[in-house]
C-alpha cells in the first residue's frame, strides 16, 4: 500500500501524488490510499483521486504505512512513528535535516531521497530538483514584472519609444535558464552570467547575452558550481557591479546543495541601481545570494532618487502547485516504478539511480557525504 500524505508544512501546497499518478501506480499492482484533503490546494479534489482507484482516508496512520509518499522533508518525530522497514519517497534535504536522518537510519526506514536522484539521462524523469526549479524560475520573472512600475518589452508608438526592460540572471542552472526564457517571452533585453564552463552556450540558447568576466569557470560535480574562494568571490561581485546597476530587474538563482548561498549583490552593490528597479532573490531561503533580503518578504531599500525592491523567494514551487504537483508527482511515481518488481517495493540497491537515491536502509546511512556529516553528532 502507496500512502500519500497532506502536507504539514504551513504554506505548502503540493501533494506527492495526481490522480494521473494514482492510475500509474495501481496500474504496476500497487494499493494507493490518499489523506483527506491531500491535493485540493493544489487542485486536486478527493473525488478525482477515487475516479482514478484510490481509497481516501481521514488520516494517515504512520505506524501502518508500508510506503509513504511526501513532498516536504519528513521530521524526526514522522520518522520514528514509522514501522521498521518502511519506505519513504519525497525530499528530505539530508545535509541540513540531521537529525531525521538519525531517526530514519534508526528506525531502519529504507528512506529515497529526491534530492539525491544522479543527474544521468536515465534519471532524468526522477529528477524533482529540476522540476521544481523549473516552475521557481518561472514564478520569479512573474513576481519581479508584477513589481516592476515598467513595461518588459520595447513599444513604439505615436506617443514615443517605450524601451525594453533590462533583465539580469545570475546563475544559469535550471532555474536561471527559465528565468532567462520567461523574460525574454515578455519582452525583456536579457543577459545572464554563471560561473560554470557550459554557461555561456546555455544562456545563449534560451535567447540571453552571456556576460563574461573572465574568471576562470569554477564548476563542481553534478552540473552544480562549486564555492568560490573568498578572493574570487569578491572580484566576481567587483567585475558584475557595473552589470548589476544598469539592470531594472534582477533575478538571482545561485545555490549550492548543502551549503548556504553565496553572496553575489552586496547593500553597497545596490547604490547606483535605478529607483523602482526589482530583485528577486530565489535562494533567499538558504542565506541569500543578495544582502538585504528574507524570505517571503519585500524589503524596500534606498537609493539615490527612490528604492530598490529586494523580493525573498518562499516556497517558489508551491505558489503554482498544480502544475508543480505535477510534475513532482512523476517525478515520485517513475521513482517507485523503479523500485516496483512483481507489484512489491523490493530496491535493487545493483542499479546506480536506486542506489544513489537512497538515503537510509536497514539502520545504516547509505549515502556516504551525509553519513561522514552525521559522524561524531550525537
Amino acid at each position: 500500500m502507496i500512502s500519500v500524505r497532506r502536507e504539514r508544512i504551513p504554506g505548502e501546497r503540493r501533494v506527492a501524488a495526481t490522480p494521473e499518478t494514482v492510475a500509474q501506480l495501481i496500474g504496476l499492482g500497487h494499493a494507493v490510499q490518499v489523506e483527506k484533503g491531500a491535493g485540493e490546494a493544489a487542485g486536486f479534489p478527493d473525488a478525482a483521486y477515487t475516479e482514478a482507484g484510490a481509497k481516501i482516508v481521514a488520516t494517515i496512520t504512520p505506524a501502518k504505512v508500508d510506503v509513504l509518499a511526501h513532498v516536504r522533508p519528513l521530521t524526526a518525530a514522522d520518522a520514528k512513528a514509522l514501522p521498521a522497514g518502511a519506505v519513504t519517497v519525497g525530499l528530505l534535504s539530508p545535509a541540513s535535516e540531521t537529525a531525521t536522518v538519525k531517526a530514519l537510519r534508526d528506525a531502519k526506514i529504507t528512506s529515497f531521497a529526491l534530492e539525491l536522484v544522479p543527474r544521468i539521462s536515465r534519471a532524468q524523469s526522477m529528477d524533482a530538483l529540476t522540476s521544481q526549479a523549473l516552475v521557481a524560475g518561472y514564478r520569479c520573472v512573474l513576481e519581479a514584472a508584477m513589481r516592476l512600475p515598467r513595461f518588459f518589452p520595447l513599444y513604439m508608438t505615436a506617443a514615443g519609444t517605450i524601451p525594453p526592460a533590462k533583465v539580469l540572471v545570475l546563475g544559469a542552472g535550471v532555474a536561471g535558464l527559465q528565468a532567462i526564457a520567461t523574460a525574454k517571452r515578455l519582452g525583456g533585453k536579457v543577459s545572464a552570467n554563471d560561473v560554470r564552463a557550459a554557461s555561456a552556450d546555455e544562456v545563449q540558447s534560451m535567447g540571453g547575452t552571456f556576460i563574461h568576466l573572465d574568471l576562470d569557470a569554477a564548476d563542481a560535480s553534478g552540473g552544480y558550481a562549486k564555492e568560490l574562494g573568498a578572493d574570487r568571490a569578491a572580484l566576481q561581485r567587483e567585475l558584475l557591479t557595473p552589470h548589476v546597476h544598469e539592470a531594472d530587474v534582477i533575478i538571482t538563482t545561485a545555490a549550492i546543495p548543502g551549503r548556504p548561498a553565496p553572496r553575489l549583490i552586496t547593500a553597497q552593490m545596490l547604490n547606483g541601481m535605478r529607483p523602482g528597479s526589482v530583485i528577486v532573490d530565489l535562494a533567499a531561503e538558504s542565506g541569500g545570494n543578495v544582502e538585504g533580503s528574507a524570505p517571503g518578504k519585500d524589503v524596500d531599500v534606498k537609493v539615490a532618487g527612490g528604492t530598490v525592491t529586494l523580493v525573498g523567494m518562499k516556497d517558489a514551487a508551491s505558489t503554482m502547485p498544480y502544475d508543480a504537483s505535477r510534475l513532482y508527482a512523476k517525478n515520485v511515481s517513475n521513482l517507485l516504478a523503479l523500485l516496483t518488481h512483481d507489484g512489491e517495493i523490493t530496491p535493487d540497491f545493483d542499479d546506480e539511480v536506486v542506489a544513489g537515491a537512497c538515503l537510509t536502509h536497514d539502520g545504516v546511512v547509505r549515502h556516504e557525504p551525509t553519513a561522514e556529516g552525521l559522524k561524531g553528532k550525537k
